[in-house]
């Protein structure tokens, strides 16, 4: 088993003043506090792209981050938990989707665009730029589900091993998803 003492990567996500505490000091709560400063943001847009609203993705925030607390608890593994944080959120919101009966078609919301808002020089570009990402949306959009989770969890930095990981799937799975969907989107984009 990993222990906070042995492991560089957990250390990192440490606040400053827990690295230096002896591991019997090292107070539990502010670690996942530390956290979820650090990923509550980014887990709740992964889980709003499962078309659920953004009350439910915060919900699923905080339960995976009580389950992290829980884990961190139990001292169990505490190797990648970037990648943790999302399988248990992946998990959780298929959970929740399926307890919403959800069955409609996975939509991105406006509020996750309208964090990445585009620079506006003049009118001209700004109806090229707009164009552009309507295209690249549907493409998204029309994407099967299993591919846009895998783009969306690569764009967050996971490497394909942890996204087989998330998902289920082989590591195989992964790149052959990534292949397709990078091939529609270049080939929306070139078809200006």
């Amino acid at each position: 088993m990993d222990t906070p003492a042995n492991d560089a990567a957990f250390k990192l996500c440490l606040p400053a003043s827990a690295v230096s505490a002896p591991r019997r000091e090292i107070d539990l709560e502010s670690i996942v506090i530390h956290l979820f400063d650090q990923h509550q943001a980014r887990l709740a847009n992964y889980v709003v792209g499962f078309g659920l609203p953004m009350h439910d993705a915060e919900d699923i925030v905080q339960e995976t981050f009580l389950a992290l607390f829980r884990h961190l608890q139990l001292d169990r593994s505490r190797s990648n938990l970037h990648g943790w944080l999302f399988r248990v959120a992946h998990n959780l919101a298929l959970k929740r989707r399926v307890a919403n009966s959800s069955s409609h078609k996975v939509q991105i919301e406006e509020e996750v665009l309208a964090r990445h808002p585009c620079p506006r020089p003049n009118a001209e570009q700004e109806v090229a730029f707009s164009q552009t990402q309507q295209r690249l949306r549907a493409v998204v959009e029309a994407l099967p589900e299993l591919d846009r989770q895998c783009l969306y969890l690569r764009s967050e930095g996971l490497k394909y091993r942890q996204i087989a990981e998330v998902l289920g799937i082989s590591l195989g799975g992964v790149a052959a998803s990534l292949s397709r969907s990078l091939e529609r989107i270049i080939r929306a984009n070139g078809s200006k």
